[in-house]
């Protein structure tokens, strides 16, 4: 049937669903443990919350399901490309995935911990690997200075402690 003979309001616009964490082209999907699990938890969550979507209204539920559908889909992606590293192996002199690390930046004293692009979250001190900053301090040991370039800035950090 064309288009054109659709009642407007029978018209329903696709749901807009919000995309995961930036991560790169190419890029492997490197998490930790934690970081794998937490996905798993998330994917749990969303099964749960489409079992319980109960509207009346259909098309209403439909879109609250197509939202979570798609929410499921890009989710199952990052799960199947996941590549779990085992921060036991990682080299423990060095700055590597996973690695919490203390530094001096602008004179004052920072810690984070290196993690996957779906597990960072500055607020609880966890930079995503792809992350400049991140990506400077990589194979760094303890006492070694590394530049750090931010566009036209550059900056010097000293790393202080590593554990994983």
């Amino acid at each position: 049937m064309s288009r054109g003979f659709v009642k407007e309001e029978d018209q329903e616009e696709a749901p807009l669903i919000p995309p995961r964490a930036a991560l790169p082209m190419g890029v492997t999907n490197y998490v930790t443990q934690n970081g794998k699990d937490a996905l798993l938890q998330e994917r749990k969550n969303l099964e749960e919350t489409r079992s319980k979507i109960d509207l009346k209204d259909e098309q209403a539920k439909r879109r609250e399901q197509a939202v979570v559908d798609g929410k499921l889909q890009l989710l199952q992606e990052r799960i199947a490309s996941a590549r779990v590293i085992s921060l036991e192996k990682q080299p423990q002199d060095e700055v590597r995935f996973g690695a919490k690390v203390e530094f001096i930046l602008n004179k004052a004293k920072q810690k984070f911990q290196i993690v996957g692009v779906d597990e960072a979250d500055v607020k609880n001190k966890k930079i995503s690997f792809t992350a400049p900053i991140a990506k400077a301090l990589m194979g760094a040991k303890v006492n070694e200075k590394v530049d750090f370039k931010l566009g036209a800035d550059s900056k010097r950090i000293k790393v202080l402690a590593i554990a994983y």
